[in-house]
């Protein structure tokens, strides 16, 4: 069977069916009511069909940006969110997006349609012949290619479960041509199709970790609990706050976990990361790994600190730094044990050391609110934040999606989130380009306004995509600052050729006028009064906004907070 020759059947009326119609059916049983996409040879129809069969089809101007909108689709509703992509190139495309899903616990799944079999496994140059099945292998948490119509809800299933089982992750699900196109008889078909049972079961930790691990705490003087974004992604709110409060130890909220609790809440120590690394004797990770954005537990922590971890993966115990106390379970099965065990333990912790850090959080946060006091024109960062800030305060439910270099870093240490899963960033790889699909993912998942703060280079990965912001009419919001470079747009050009430094955009650039190419209402913005009068209008409008804020060039710095990655020093360095 030829590409083009794949036959329409009316699902309506007919006595015989495609795999594309089964494909639909199958995805319906295991709840699944949103995908995102790029359509072409050879899904175009299936998409249609899955419209036509009442799941919501958003479609986009490039793949990557379609997963990162099921990514975080995932992150928010703990179902996985879907990515149709075509063959070869739109995969690959499509492929960044679901490997930053699995490293980053999102559970999603990428479909993509794939060429015939025969000739690609021969080498015979088949149209857009790429072996995808085996490319994605080494990149996803699972990878299935279904051949016949027969097994599709089989590898539906098994890409669902995967997906979102123990640690979720990004799941490839290979369909070939043949079996989108295939035809099968109705009742034939509808016998394949089943609705699962108990498609993410409960991981329950043993007794004994729960016991070692309270113990371990409740003995120890100068105890922290760190939430991470796996904390969020449990979506037991209520039960990790009472856990913390119970307990009265106080608590740091990773980038995407901020909200989990208030920022504001008393126990909060997040402006004091520091000191509390040199002096807790005891930590406890609840969602969160000791990664790089933990130093690996190395560094500043103190080296005689124990900690407690509880996770859903055993092989994520004792991979940077020795855990006293592994926990093995699911968030909500392991604070349900803790919770239930709690009373049979005391805590012991230092009297003066919640008071002290409170005191020292408290003079350390005022002296940061001194950054925003400068009403700086042309702005910097912290003076288009100051605005910002304020805006967010009076519109908590906001949901904020944000990237950049400076503009993250200065936006996640500006902007208190009071609500959970209301902070979407590039999490664990620290990945530019997420932003529109992010913002997408989030709204259609959510309901909810979302604003996403952009960096003028990270908005450049993926700012064709707000043409999907508006042509769903989306309540979204873009915030671009336009620094005119990368880090700051007063980079030299050693050579001295006259071509742009490598670090170098256009701060110049007029973003608003691409909003108005597609409809949008827009606004540039120069002064901090003006960002704040924008940014309210937008978010009361619920309709998709632009606005473009002039920044100085030589506002922000090579990095963010991790220039030691790309030292400035190798720039002086002269063969």
């Amino acid at each position: 069977m030829s590409i083009d020759s794949i036959p329409h059947t009316d699902p309506s009326t007919a006595n015989e069916v495609t795999g594309m119609l089964i494909l639909t059916q199958a995805l319906k049983r295991v709840g699944i009511d949103t995908m995102y996409g790029l359509v072409g040879i050879p899904v175009t129809e299936f998409a249609y069909i899955a419209q036509g069969e009442g799941i919501k089809f958003v479609g986009f101007r490039h793949e990557q940006q379609a997963g990162m909108a099921a990514a975080t689709h995932g992150f928010l509703t703990k179902t996985p969110g879907v990515l149709l992509t075509v063959s070869s190139l739109g995969f690959l495309n499509g492929l960044t997006a679901t490997a930053n899903a699995t490293v980053n616990c999102y559970p999603m799944i990428q479909i993509s349609g794939s060429s015939e079999r025969e000739p690609i496994d021969l080498m015979q140059g088949t149209y857009e012949g790429l072996d995808q099945l085996n490319i994605a292998k080494p990149l996803v948490k699972a990878a299935y290619r279904i051949n016949r119509p027969e097994d599709i809800m089989t590898g539906v299933v098994r890409a669902y479960r995967a997906a979102v089982s123990g640690r979720p992750g990004g799941v490839y699900l290979d369909v070939t041509t043949p079996c989108l196109g295939a035809v099968m008889d109705r009742k034939a078909a509808e016998a394949t199709l089943y609705t699962p049972v108990d498609l993410c079961p409960a991981v329950v930790p043993s007794p004994q970790s729960v016991a070692r691990a309270m113990e371990l705490l409740a003995g120890a003087k100068k105890p922290v609990i760190l939430l991470g974004k796996g904390a969020a992604y449990a979506q037991v709110d209520d039960k990790i706050r009472k856990f913390v409060e119970a307990t009265g130890v106080p608590f740091y909220q990773m980038s995407m976990a901020k909200g989990l609790l208030p920022d504001n809440h008393e126990l909060s120590v997040n402006s004091m990361r520091s000191y509390f690394m040199e002096q807790a004797d005891v930590v406890m990770l609840i969602g969160a790994r000791l990664n790089w954005l933990l130093s690996r537990g190395h560094g500043k922590w103190n080296p005689d600190g124990k900690f407690i971890q509880i996770d859903i993966d055993p092989e994520e115990i004792d991979i940077n730094r020795a855990i006293a106390a592994p926990v093995v379970g699911d968030i909500e099965s392991s604070i349900d044990a803790m919770l239930a065990a709690l009373p049979s333990y005391k805590m012991s912790m230092d009297s003066d050391w919640v008071p002290s850090l409170q005191s020292a959080s408290k003079a350390k946060n005022a002296k940061f609110a001194e950054r925003f006091v400068p009403q700086t024109v042309p702005m910097t960062h912290w003076s288009a934040l100051s605005a910002v800030r304020k805006v967010f305060a009076s519109n908590p439910d906001v949901v904020l999606v944000n990237e950049g270099a400076n503009t993250l870093d200065d936006t996640r240490n500006a902007i208190d989130m009071m609500l959970p899963r209301h902070r979407i960033d590039c999490a664990t790889w620290a990945i530019m380009g997420m932003g529109m699909g992010s913002a997408i993912g989030a709204a259609v998942a959510s309901g909810k306004s979302v604003v996403a703060i952009e960096g003028d280079s990270a908005f450049g990965f993926s700012g064709m995509d707000f043409s999907t912001i508006c042509r769903f009419n989306l309540p979204v919001t873009v915030v671009i600052f336009n620094n005119g470079g990368i880090y700051n747009g007063v980079g030299e050009n050693l050579s001295k050729d006259g071509d742009p430094a490598p670090t170098t955009l256009n701060i110049n650039a007029r973003y608003d006028k691409l909003g108005e190419a597609f409809g949008a209402k827009t606004y540039y913005v120069t002064t901090p009064a003006d960002l704040a009068t924008a940014l309210s209008e937008s978010i009361a409008s619920k309709k998709p906004c632009l606005i473009d804020v002039q920044l100085a060039a030589d506002s922000g710095k090579e990095s963010g907070h991790i220039g030691y990655l790309n030292p400035a020093a190798l720039i002086s360095v002269k063969v």
